[in-house]
């Protein structure tokens, strides 16, 4: 199977997704990660040309502990919006990865970079699926999945995902996002590898295991299947 999960900046799939990704990839499936956003303004000191550079690097290093491959967009912090030429970069990506299952951000997570890459998967995933658009090979109709908002809020989950076996591996990836990790617990004295166990520890409370990750289901037709597309 091919899974492909498309976020908005460099650390967000870590945050969200990672355990199950990184599950993915042990049961032997393909998995894309895209960035549409470069994380360019994500730091209060470093200038923004220097720290695109860095999160580039980063994320690729976060996903080579997992064999993930990592892609990115490369649209800047705050320009990121739901139109044709953005939807159209999204296009590309699915069209590159032909993925059987897409993982994005909630239509109602906590920023507009956030929520406007959610609408831009949704849009770009009918786009691609049309042969005549762009003229590229279309990809069928994916299922799509939404991932936990920021510290849950908000968030009614209707699929959790066991990462008791991959949490370290999630966190060790978060890890690897240095200019992020080190300026918060330096400067806004934020452990924010705690905060992501945290959460994950309580979304496994809710299902009954160690470590747990959720997500909801796009209730589109013809997103929706009767398989289990999660692992």
């Amino acid at each position: 199977m091919n899974v492909l999960a498309i976020g908005c900046h460099p650390d967000d799939m870590e945050v969200s997704c990672a355990g199950t990704l990184a599950k993915y990839k042990k049961l032997g499936h393909h998995v894309v990660v895209c960035h549409v956003a470069n994380g360019n303004l994500g730091h209060a000191i470093i200038d923004p040309d220097t720290l695109r550079d860095m999160r580039r690097k980063e994320a690729q290093r976060a996903g080579a502990l997992a064999g993930i491959e990592v892609i990115t967009c490369d649209v800047g912090d705050l320009m990121v919006y739901p139109n044709k030429e953005q939807r159209d970069k999204v296009v590309e990506v699915i069209r590159y990865a032909k993925p059987d299952v897409i993982i994005t951000h909630s239509p109602d997570d906590y920023m507009p970079d956030h929520t406007a890459v959610s609408k831009l998967v949704f849009d770009a995933s009918f786009a691609a699926s049309v042969p005549h658009y762009l003229n590229g090979e279309a990809a069928p109709v994916t299922p799509i999945y939404y991932m936990d908002t920021l510290a849950g809020v908000g968030f009614q989950p209707t699929e959790y995902v066991d990462i008791s076996d991959t949490i370290d591996l999630k966190l060790e990836m978060l890890e690897c996002h240095e200019s992020q990790m080190k300026w918060m617990r330096d400067h806004d004295h934020i452990d924010f590898a705690e905060f992501v166990r945290t959460c994950a520890r309580f979304r496994g409370l809710q299902s009954g295991v160690q470590y747990a990750e959720a997500f909801t289901q796009c209730y589109a037709w013809p997103k929706v299947t009767t398989k289990r597309m999660l692992p």
